[in-house]
């Protein structure tokens, strides 16, 4: 079949949750830009940590659109369930029960993709989650990797028992959690989790670009897609791969203006959920996402590291792109950037062409 001819599809983008990036800020811009749903950095289940900074951050809903999902993370099947009513009490609308981290200061604990190895254990989070979430109607989902490592690939047990025990949604991301985020990952996993359950699964794992998205579901089967690591510094790609999935076609990029739009606003709230102090060093790393491909990005980065206070550093991206602008009218795409500078977009020595 042409690709032009490739049968409308209505599938849900998923923002994934990562770690010091899915902020409010960034799931908004995200919803903004194409996505469907978003799902919230990990709340810890650890009591005395809830007034923590950090975490009043991250359950910090203001102005969000729902549906409002936020992942929860820890080890005991109570203090899990404590976490889930928490977090409900202050908007949570699905709570996502956290089997996939691969960091080491999360797995140390045997949380995250840790729990993976106790099955047992994994199932009476499971169970003692949905008993807490289901009197308040709140569905709960759960992301989880293929498993611990190539011999430990469990997902599809788990999976199995998690659907037994009331989750509504699973989604898996296609490597272990040997892997961590290095390799490739792998899609036969998912496409026998999706074989074997009733519930909707979504498909995780090295998504980043149209093509790929359908390549993945086609694979897999999935009821959706979840995009991580593409969106940093590109949250349009979800908007990217609902038009492709509608038409069979890709949209143009957008234009230089209205990325640069949407960056100072990401900016502004940025600032207005962190403080300037925070919100400066914290923005640093999704300004340096956005620029890191574009001729003279690494140079403009170094630069903005350089900067400590919100309004310069607004000013400062604000200035660089609108120059960037006068050069290009739609947002370069790297393919188009190679051939125009013989490979080399990113060196902060390229002139503009005559």
């Amino acid at each position: 079949m042409a690709v032009g001819l490739r049968a409308p599809r209505a599938v849900s983008l998923v923002v994934a949750p990562m770690a010091g990036v899915t902020d409010r800020p960034f799931r908004v811009l995200c919803r903004r830009l194409g996505a469907h749903h978003a799902v919230s950095e990990m709340v810890t289940s650890k009591r005395e940590l809830w007034t923590s900074l950090k975490t009043s951050r991250r359950a910090d809903h203001t102005g969000e659109p729902g549906p409002i999902a936020v992942q929860i993370a820890g080890v005991d099947p109570a203090e899990m369930a404590d976490a889930a009513l928490y977090n409900i009490e202050r908007g949570a609308q699905i709570i996502d029960i956290n089997m996939g981290c691969p960091a080491k200061k999360v797995c140390n604990v045997w949380a995250g993709s840790a729990l993976m190895k106790d099955e047992a254990l994994a199932a009476r989070i499971v169970d003692a989650v949905v008993a807490a979430c289901a009197p308040r109607g709140v569905p709960v989902t759960l992301k989880m990797r293929t498993g611990w490592c190539a011999s430990e690939r469990n997902a599809l047990a788990i999976a199995r028992r998690a659907q037994d025990g009331g989750v509504a949604l699973v989604t898996v991301h296609g490597r272990t959690r040997e892997q961590g985020y290095g390799g490739h990952a792998e899609y036969d996993t998912i496409a026998a989790v999706k074989a074997a359950l009733q519930i909707p699964v979504v498909a995780n794992g090295d998504i980043d670009s149209p093509e790929k998205a359908v390549a993945v579901l086609d694979h897999t089967g999935a009821d959706a897609v979840m995009i991580g690591r593409a969106a940093q510094g590109r949250p349009w790609i979800f908007g990217d791969v609902a038009h492709y999935l509608a038409t069979g076609t890709h949209r143009a990029p957008p234009t230089v203006a209205q990325a640069r739009q949407w960056l100072l606003e990401h900016l502004h709230d940025h600032y207005t959920l962190y403080g300037e102090a925070s919100g400066v060093r914290s923005a640093r790393k999704h300004i340096g996402w956005a620029v890191r491909a574009l001729p003279g990005g690494e140079e403009f980065r170094q630069r903005i590291n350089a900067i400590d206070t919100a309004d310069a550093q607004w000013r400062a991206v604000a200035d660089w792109l609108a120059a960037l602008g006068e050069r290009h009218g739609h947002w370069p795409l790297a393919a188009d950037l190679a051939a125009a500078f013989g490979g080399a977009a990113n060196d902060g020595s390229l002139k503009r062409r005559a």
